[in-house]
């Protein structure tokens, strides 16, 4: 994806020892997690085409837990050829994997994740899963994604606000893609700050719900990975301003990306990984 500015490669998982690949999947292992990777030429219909990979990925990962999922949806905004918004397509198809895979108390079972704008012409989606017992968090203040009123689609986004799990020795806390959504309305349409400053507040409440304080674990032993998705390149000077010494800091590792996000009024997004031994 187009790097606007900070760090170009990230890496979350280090020393990972490589396996065979399946279903179309690169795999790698580290100390218990499965790591997934595949990335495909986007079909016309993505909805079926994110049904199967959803469905490979849950039988790939049996016998574990989903513990993060991310997924970059190509043309994020624009209509499929049955005029379905592509975010809401691929949305459907994940959805009905994870029904048929986990059955209808599915809900309980997922992950964090984000879906945001990948390249053109592709859909990429990655994905972490432990032995571990992941515990998923949601913001008390956002309608879980997975309980979104028909006129968000179809089919609801399949996806926890947070994600905590402790893997051989190391403890996770995976940030879900965070937006300015209250409930499940969209806040601040068109307006930078307003976003920022609803997006931080969101950022702090899933924070504190995941038992780290309002800042992240800020000045604890924790390896703080951001990631933050700009719609429009331009708005970088402005929400760097606003977010340097705010939300990051010097020692923590950020990457921003030109990305359309998955609704249109929004201008910006956030994810985190937080990464310490137990």
């Amino acid at each position: 994806m187009p790097v606007i500015a900070g760090e170009v490669d990230e890496t979350i998982f280090s020393g990972l020892t490589k396996l065979p690949s399946r279903d179309g999947f690169r795999l790698f292992e580290r100390d218990g997690l499965l790591i997934g990777a595949i990335d495909e030429v986007a079909e016309i219909d993505l909805a079926a085409q994110a049904h199967r990979l959803y469905r490979s990925l849950l039988i790939l990962a049996e016998g574990r837990r989903l513990a993060r999922v991310w997924n970059y949806v190509p043309r994020i905004n624009e209509p499929d050829a049955a005029g379905l918004e592509n975010y809401r397509a691929f949305c459907r198809g994940r959805s009905l994997a994870f029904e048929e895979r986990l059955g209808e108390g599915y809900a309980e079972h997922l992950p964090a994740a984000s879906a945001v704008g990948g390249v053109d012409g592709r859909l990429t989606v990655i994905f972490a899963a432990t032995h571990g017992a992941p515990a998923h968090v949601e913001n008390p203040e956002q309608t879980p994604a997975y309980e979104y009123p028909i006129e968000h689609g179809p089919r609801a986004p399949s996806f926890a606000r947070a994600t905590q799990v402790t893997e051989a020795g190391n403890r996770y806390v995976f940030i879900s893609g965070t937006a300015a959504i209250k409930g499940h309305a969209t806040m601040a349409t068109d307006d930078l700050a307003g976003q920022i400053a609803c997006t931080l507040d969101n950022l702090r409440i899933i924070s504190r719900a995941c038992g780290l304080g309002e800042r992240f674990g800020a000045n604890e032993e924790w390896s703080r990975h951001f990631k933050i998705y700009l719609r429009h390149p331009g708005d970088y000077p402005a929400a760097a301003e606003a977010l340097a010494g705010v939300l990051f800091s010097a020692a923590d590792r950020v990457t921003w990306l030109k990305s359309d996000i998955c609704r249109s009024a929004l201008l910006i997004e956030i994810e985190a990984t937080l990464v310490a031994s137990a």
